[in-house]
């Protein structure tokens, strides 16, 4: 709002409380969603009947896996309320969603119980976290981009990887802890509860948070200018271009995001021969050093551009992926694995610090939350969420090398995007930058 004799004040004049609320979201979701891969293993025989504990398993991970099919839908459905209704309505829908689906798995109810009714409740669980996750990417990278002082996107923008890296952090620890302090038939019979009973709580502080966010500069101006537009399909395919670099230049950044994080824990225990809980340990140290050093790298685009880091990670990891995944089947000792490990995160560390403001910085304001969203969530379901069966498909076909080149391979295919797509830094996303009525960044 304009107040008179004064000049407008943007959204980035607050600019800590608009990275935390539009961040912190992905927080809880990517918590909820490594809690329920990581605690499947305690209630996969709660779901389904007794007898063959791979087939309840395979259950649980067929439910699992329905989450990653929501993400389009999730990606299309809220990227277009974001464009309509605004980022602040759409970052407080996606966290109620969370909150709702991470408590309707710590209630829900048992097959013994109830038989597979029990299985829907969780069935629905995930269809909600899928329709979250999916919209939540997009709000936040949106918010975050517009919320931010124009010479500070890269930096604030990439809050958004280091809050998915710390939710992953805390299910991480959480679940040492709770191995540590509950036996074994504890986590089975109710422990399994409490990491979802935590999500939920946690969902309801971040909506608390949210609540008291400004919408951004550049949607308020859109809001009445273009009604019939924002957010449509029709509006979005006016800009197929756009939306094909998007899936594109996602394609090799998501492949080396899961394998390097998700997958890595596992690699590390059933190929490099680490125990699991020095697997574990080598996964937790080098995702806290890769957390920090989001902000570095975002910050670092902020003054030579876009384009250099992801050209560098790129270049990275299609030329470094086969080496170091090589050699790490040779590591003797954590030591050694933790370096390989990081040498590999810092080369992701050039797409996962800016992806969320490139994407956001090559569309209108009426379209960008589902110009980010849908093409997003497209290639992430299709190359990111496949990835870990991917890996394990070769490794059961004997050949495990080949899944290193098929990471590499998908590099490539993004780097020829990364070499011929337009700089984005200097994208106006409001009237005022493009009057370059633009204030310093305080």
């Amino acid at each position: 709002m304009t107040v008179t004799g004064q000049p407008p004040v943007p959204v980035s004049r607050t600019p800590w409380k608009a990275v935390l609320g539009g961040s912190i979201g992905n927080m809880v979701e990517w918590y909820d969603w490594f809690a329920y891969a990581s605690f499947a293993t305690y209630f996969a025989a709660a779901f389904f009947p007794k007898g063959d504990a791979t087939a309840q398993l395979l259950n649980t991970a067929g439910i699992f896996a329905v989450g990653f099919f929501m993400r389009p839908v999730g990606g299309w459905l809220l990227g277009r309320y974001a464009d309509r209704r605004g980022r602040k309505a759409a970052l407080t829908l996606t966290v109620t969603l969370m909150s709702l689906s991470a408590l309707l798995i710590a209630v829900a109810p048992t097959y013994a119980q109830v038989g597979y009714f029990g299985a829907a409740v969780l069935l629905l669980a995930r269809l909600l976290q899928g329709l979250s996750v999916g919209g939540e990417y997009a709000a936040s990278a949106t918010y975050l981009t517009e919320a931010s002082h124009p010479r500070r996107r890269g930096f604030s923008s990439s809050f958004q990887y280091v809050s998915m890296t710390i939710g992953q952090l805390i299910g991480l620890g959480l679940l040492m802890a709770l191995q540590h302090t509950m036996t074994d038939q504890t986590l089975h019979s109710w422990g399994w509860r409490v990491p979802f009973a935590v999500g939920a709580v946690g969902a309801v502080v971040v909506l608390y948070i949210r609540r008291g966010l400004l919408e951004t500069e550049a949607f308020e101006e859109e809001e009445t200018a273009t009604p019939a537009r924002r957010g449509t399909i029709k509006g979005l395919l006016s800009h197929k271009r756009e939306f094909a670099l998007v899936v594109a230049l996602t394609m090799g950044g998501t492949v080396a995001y899961y394998t390097y994080t998700t997958y890595l824990t596992k690699y590390l225990s059933n190929t490099v021969g680490l125990s699991k809980s020095d697997a574990t340990l080598v996964s937790f140290i080098a995702l806290s050093i890769f957390c920090l050093l989001q902000p570095l790298a975002g910050a670092l685009s902020d003054r030579i551009g876009r384009r250099p880091l992801l050209i560098g990670f790129g270049v990275g990891s299609m030329l470094g992926t086969v080496p170091i995944m090589t050699a790490l089947q040779g590591a003797e000792t954590v030591g050694q694995a933790l370096l390989l490990s990081l040498a590999a995160l810092v080369i992701v560390t050039g797409y996962t610090s800016i992806n969320a403001c490139v994407k956001a910085e090559l569309f209108p304001t009426h379209v960008r939350a589902l110009g980010v969203a849908l093409p997003y969530a497209i290639a992430n379901a299709l190359f990111g969420g496949t990835a870990e069966y991917v890996a394990l498909w070769f490794k059961d076909a004997g050949v495990e090398s080949g899944f290193f080149w098929y990471v590499a391979g998908c590099a490539a295919v993004s780097l020829v995007v990364y070499l011929t797509m337009r700089e984005t830094r200097n994208a106006a996303l409001s009237r005022s930058e493009r009057a370059g009525d633009v204030p310093q960044p305080a």
